[in-house]
Order: C-alpha cells, then sequence, then structure tokens
C-alpha cells in the first residue's frame, strides 16, 4: 500500500489513497464521533491537535464476502462424485473381467489348435505295414475307449472312468464327453514311427492331462512291438515315459472312415461279418463293441483308414484351476458338470495319403 505524508502548517495529511488522515486544531481532544464520510478521533496529544480521518468510500461489492457452498450442495457433489466413481468402477471390472476372458480363450485355442495339428500330422503319416491279420502282426491303427477291457479283459490298460457329462446351458440336456485312446503306425523314409495318444484320467493334478507316446525303428524290424510298448507305458502308467501335450482334455474321440466317407463300424460286432450278413469290409480289421456311442477297432496288414475324424474338447485354464483345487477326481468332476460353456471343441477330419484301395475291394 502507498502512503503519502504531507504536512502544511499545523495540519497533517496522511494520504493513502483510499483514505486521508489530517490533523487541524481547535477539535476537542476526546471528541469522537462519525460523520458521513469522515472520522475524527481524539488523539490525546500534548498540543491539542486532533486527527481528524477521511475516508473515502469503496464500492460496496468490494466489502461483501463470496458466497461459500452449503451443506446440501456439498453432500450432493459427494454423491454425484461417489457414483461417478461406482459407476467407473464397474466398467473397469467388467472391462477386465473381458479382458482376463479373451486372454483365458486365445491360450485355449492356441494350446489346443496346436494339439490338433500335431495329431494331425501323425494321423496323415500313418502307413500300412502289410504284415498277417493275427495278433502278432504289427498293428497299423488302433481306437480303443478308455474303459475297454476293464472288466472283460484285466490286461489291457486301466483307463477306466465314467464319461464327465455336463448340463447344457439354459436346457436340460446331459453332454457326454468321451474319451479314447489310440496309436497310428508311420513310416518316414527307412524306419517305422509309432505314436500314441491317451488321456490320463487316473489324477487329479493335473486334470485331464493329454499325453503322447512316441517310438521308431528300422524297416528291417518288425514294428509290432512300438503297439506293445505303448500299451506296456499306459497299462503301468509310466507317464513320465511320454510326453504332456495338453492339459484339461475332457473329450476326445477318433473315427475312422472309408473311401466313401461311411463311418466304419462294421454292426459292432466281434464277428467277422458286417451287419448285412456279408464279409468284412475293409479286409484285416477287427472292430469291439461300441461304448459310449462310439466304436473303436484294430487295423491290420494294408488296412488303415481312408480318413479319420477327430473330436477333442478342452475346457478353460481357470475352471481346470478350480477343479484341480478340489483335490478329488469326485470334486472335480462334481464341479466340471457344470462348467460345459467353459469347454471349446475342436473337430477335423484328416484324409490319409497312404490309405491302399485294395483293402476296400
Amino acid at each position: 500500500m502507498k502512503i503519502k505524508l504531507q504536512v502544511t502548517g499545523s495540519r497533517l495529511q496522511v494520504d493513502s489513497g483510499a483514505a486521508v488522515l489530517r490533523s487541524e486544531r481547535g477539535l476537542s481532544q476526546s471528541a469522537a464521533r462519525r460523520r458521513p464520510g469522515r472520522l475524527e478521533i481524539g488523539t490525546g496529544l500534548r498540543s491539542g491537535k486532533v486527527l481528524r480521518v477521511e475516508t473515502t468510500r469503496a464500492p460496496r461489492e468490494t466489502f461483501n464476502l463470496r458466497r461459500a457452498f452449503s451443506l446440501v450442495e456439498l453432500l450432493v457433489a459427494m454423491t454425484l462424485l461417489s457414483l461417478i466413481v461406482l459407476v467407473l468402477m464397474a466398467v473397469f471390472g467388467q472391462t477386465q473381467t473381458a479382458f482376463r476372458s479373451s486372454v483365458t480363450q486365445t491360450d485355449v485355442l492356441e494350446g489346443s489348435r496346436s494339439a490338433v495339428e500335431m495329431i494331425t500330422a501323425d494321423l496323415r503319416n500313418m502307413a500300412p505295414s502289410g504284415g498277417g491279420s493275427n495278433w502278432v502282426s504289427p498293428v497299423n491303427f488302433v481306437v480303443l475307449d478308455n474303459d475297454y477291457g476293464n472288466s472283460l479283459y484285466p490286461t489291457m490298460p486301466p483307463l477306466a472312468y465314467l464319461p464327465l457329462q455336463q448340463t447344457l446351458p439354459g436346457t436340460a440336456t446331459q453332454r457326454t464327453n468321451v474319451l479314447n485312446y489310440f496309436f497310428m503306425l508311420g513310416r518316414e523314409n527307412m524306419k517305422w514311427t509309432g505314436v500314441g495318444y491317451a488321456v490320463n484320467t487316473t489324477n487329479a493334478s493335473p486334470l485331464y492331462s493329454l499325453y503322447r507316446f512316441y517310438g521308431e525303428t528300422n524297416l528291417t524290424s518288425n514294428p509290432f512291438f512300438l503297439y506293445s510298448n505303448f500299451v506296456s507305458t499306459v497299462y503301468n502308467q509310466r507317464w513320465t515315459n511320454m510326453s504332456r501335450v495338453l492339459d484339461g482334455v475332457v473329450h476326445l474321440t477318433v473315427r475312422a472312415y472309408d473311401r466313401n466317407g461311411v463311418w466304419l463300424t462294421n454292426g459292432c460286432g466281434w464277428n467277422y461279418t458286417n451287419r448285412f450278413g456279408g464279409p468284412l469290409r475293409p479286409q484285416n480289421v477287427w472292430f469291439c463293441f461300441p461304448a459310449w456311442g462310439e466304436v473303436g477297432g484294430y487295423f491290420f496288414s494294408n488296412a488303415v483308414p481312408a480318413a479319420v475324424e477327430l473330436q477333442m474338447g478342452v475346457i478353460e485354464d481357470r475352471a481346470l484351476q478350480r477343479a484341480e483345487s478340489f483335490g478329488s477326481l469326485t470334486a472335480a468332476s462334481n464341479y466340471l458338470a457344470q462348467q460345459s460353456g467353459r469347454v471349446h471343441v475342436f473337430r477335423q477330419r484328416v484324409t490319409i495319403p497312404n490309405v491302399d484301395p485294395s483293402a476296400y475291394q
């Protein structure tokens, strides 16, 4: 603030811009009264001088206090801000859930497609051995249900299980997930290769793991032991001797088709005649009884399927981890029975290039 002092004779004037302070004679020392625009105050000076202050009024609005928010206005503002924060949190939560779901589905799709491509490549490499049609000859292709042989043939792999049944969302329809294990004989240059796939249903963690068996020998050797080694490995549950491909495989089936695209079942009998009473077609094939709607069998000599249809159902990681946390196969199955919406099913039909047409004549 700028103050200006001016003394003229017996008059003292202080000019601060908005107020003027003056000292004059002849005023009582005790005088103190207000006049419009003027204030006189007795100063108590010995000289008898009295200070007179003349003020210049500032505009009225400069002296008014600014209005503040009322309590009601603050409460309304806080309520609106809280609602906005809650809405943003809800949107963020839904976005995060959708992002996690998409990441999980991406992982399942990538892993499952890699497994399907691997199985597809092994199936296309299938080749007939040309051996005899008996139990000591090489096996070209075998597909069996995981429950097959445990009651009739105790020497078969102990993969007994109850298929996982799931209720489809919004309906009372039950979906039955079936598991097959299968083996195929292949040929690469100067060697035989044997590849087999099986799902381990006897372990609670990891749950429903798909394993791959691989063996090879040169062409001068009998490739029959490749299949026997596969059966022995599964029968003795030597899972560490195989490669773990994928977890959460709750459904895996393989169907063999002839050159006309007909599913090879042959009446599903134990004999060597089909349901029409004619000869077995194709030759050198031994079919099994149906299990849960699927038919398996053994292909010997020059018989291999003309095409194979592969179906694989994989459950999402989060549901699988939740099921594994129970630590019991029964509890895990009860939980997964309500998770049909989290199972992704893959289907692909694979043609076999090395099929022998004479096996279907």
